[in-house]
């Protein structure tokens, strides 16, 4: 029982428990490639967060079980997300299942108020996003687009490419 545990020993089996999660973590990172832990789709993100979760677990797991258990849920996350982009660039409907659009919330220089309602960000949350990219002019905006990620890209200058913002939806 865990109770009866010196300490030490305790901490000794935390800090291996979490040495080897994280070197497992870094062998499926290896093996599945620089995107891993991307944050490029919804799905990254939480695969992220859920992976996160997952080594917790394993640095507190009780018994060798659990913490195996832990170990093969990191490795079939990867596989989840491996299966998903290859599914993602071969059909445009598995993309369209698991991808959100990103959304235009300003537009040469004003702000998109349908689109601020529809997503429910706050005009004030993304004046922050201008002030963070450095804009001292709302002319000098020509769009801010709330990525599938969450994010929010703040594109300033004196031109814009329209295929760099063709696949953003209007509201």
């Amino acid at each position: 029982m865990i109770l009866d545990t010196p300490w030490p020993d305790i901490i000794a089996r935390g800090v291996l428990l979490a040495i080897a999660a994280i070197i497992w973590v870094v062998v499926l990172i290896r093996l599945n490639g620089l995107r891993s832990l991307s944050k490029m789709t919804n799905f990254d993100f939480v695969m992220t967060i859920a992976l996160g979760s997952l080594v917790a677990g394993a640095a507190q797991a009780s018994d060798w079980k659990a913490f195996a258990q832990a170990m093969v849920a990191m490795a079939g996350l990867f596989v989840v997300q491996a299966a998903s982009a290859r599914l993602r660039k071969t059909s445009d409907s598995v993309e369209d299942l698991m991808q959100n659009d990103p959304v235009f919330l300003m537009r040469d220089g004003k702000f998109c108020d349908d689109a601020l309602t529809y997503t429910r960000v706050a005009k004030s949350d993304l004046i922050a996003k201008l002030r963070e990219a450095n804009v001292l002019d709302y002319g000098q905006v020509r769009a801010v687009v709330l990525e599938t990620t969450g994010d929010v890209s703040v594109l300033h200058g004196d031109h814009l490419e329209e295929t760099i913002v063709e696949n953003v939806k209007r509201v």
